[in-house]
């Protein structure tokens, strides 16, 4: 889950992909920011006690019936914070890669 702050307001919204560099997520639509708006976003990743805090700007919006789908640019964090994503992503991929190479020993 993440939420992105607008004007001082909070809006929940899905995490679908996240790097470091930025996130894509899902929103309600009538509640999702317009594309240039810079937001607050709050972050929880699992297995992370604390919460990524950063700024970033929405990049693009696609609407759908009942959803958008959103594109934040991360434009200011802590370092510390960065290091945390960073860091996360890598270990992602890592375990990403090590089932794709498993299943291709196995066939």
């Amino acid at each position: 889950m993440v939420t992105s702050y607008v004007r001082d307001r909070p809006i929940r919204a899905l995490a679908s992909n996240l790097s470091d560099s930025g996130i894509s997520m899902s929103a309600i639509s009538m509640l999702a920011p317009p594309p240039g708006l810079v937001v607050g976003i709050e972050l929880d990743l699992p297995e992370i006690d604390e919460s990524i805090w950063a700024s970033g700007q929405i990049c693009y919006r696609t609407d759908d019936h009942m959803a958008s789908g959103l594109g934040v640019r991360f434009l200011a964090m802590a370092r510390s914070q960065a290091r945390t994503i960073r860091d996360f992503c890598i270990e992602m991929r890592r375990k990403n890669l090590g089932g794709l190479l498993a299943r291709i020993r196995a066939a």
